[in-house]
């Protein structure tokens, strides 16, 4: 059967599956990667996902790969642009990534140009459907936290700048929508706000939030408000918890060496049991390693895996 489609925007029909291309280029040789495409679009998916920093585990030998090798999919296949959507977001902020525009300190107006510029030349292509900003740029709990800190806020870029920026791009036709990632319902309705009141902002059709899976269902309060009041359409990423939630983890070879958790070792690789009774509401997982102790990971140390 198809995977059924979607109207995320006005002439924006998309399958509501999306395939993620973040192992792609890392985890995933091109091999691997143009036969995992070939298989998601036999099955109806026309909607893929990336970013201008992945793959992850992140690092600058293999920055863009994500990009340039979707869109070597692409041409290899002679798939006609507009039977697929890509979206693809800019990096916010980041004292590690030095290799993306030195760091990038910020997120104003110049970065997001030259980031909308690179990943177009990443793809090949003329034009990106959905570009989203991966995380903002003033602090905000992310990747697992939960509490919010006054004391670590930060001066930040302006959002109305980067509506305007992003708006120049959308009227020099590089790209059709805007979306967000990692936000906080605060940042929704600032964006959206700023929007409303300045007829030259493009409006936001989505928000791809933290993981959202059985174990990690934070979208489900505040976050879940405004987008339906809003008609903020939801892009819920890692619904398997980085493939957890297959519980091909639990076998009693711990899974295939190549497994996520088992390349990358952000989370012990000695815990394969999930307890019984997992913490979900605090977005944590609780785990009972083969000696019987009991761990409680917290969600950013598992997204760094």
């Amino acid at each position: 059967m198809s995977v059924p489609l979607f109207n995320l925007a006005p002439n924006l029909t998309v399958s509501r599956l999306c395939l993620g291309t973040m192992t792609f280029g890392e985890q995933n040789s091109l091999p691997q990667t143009l036969r995992l495409l070939d298989q998601a679009f036999d099955a109806g998916i026309n909607f893929f996902d990336s970013a201008e920093m992945y793959p992850v585990p992140q690092r600058a030998e293999t920055q863009g790969k994500s990009e340039e090798y979707f869109g070597q999919w692409v041409r290899k296949r002679k798939i006609s642009r507009d039977r697929v959507v890509i979206a693809t977001k800019v990096a916010g902020p980041s004292g590690q990534m030095s290799w993306i525009r030195d760091g990038p300190q910020c997120l104003d107006a110049k970065n997001i140009t030259e980031a909308v510029d690179g990943s177009l030349k990443r793809l090949q292509m003329d034009h990106i459907d959905l570009y989203q900003i991966h995380w903002p740029d003033r602090y905000v709990p992310m990747f697992g936290e939960t509490e919010y800190d006054p004391v670590r806020q930060f001066s930040s870029v302006p959002i109305e700048e980067q509506l305007d920026a992003l708006g120049r791009a959308v009227d020099a036709g590089k790209i059709r929508y805007i979306g967000l990632s990692n936000e906080t319902p605060y940042g929704v309705m600032k964006f959206l706000h700023f929007a409303e009141n300045n007829v030259c902002y493009t409006k936001i059709i989505s928000v791809q939030v933290n993981s959202y899976s059985l174990l990690c269902r934070t979208f489900d309060s505040g976050m879940a408000e405004c987008c339906h009041h809003e008609r903020i359409y939801l892009l819920g990423y890692s619904p398997l918890a980085m493939g957890i939630l297959s519980g091909k983890y639990f076998a009693s070879d711990g899974a295939p060496s190549d497994a996520r958790l088992n390349l990358f070792k952000g989370v012990p690789w000695y815990c394969r049991k999930i307890w019984s009774s997992s913490c979900i509401t605090c977005n944590r997982l609780c785990f009972e390693s083969s000696s019987g102790g009991k761990y409680c990971v917290w969600g950013d140390q598992i997204m760094a895996a």
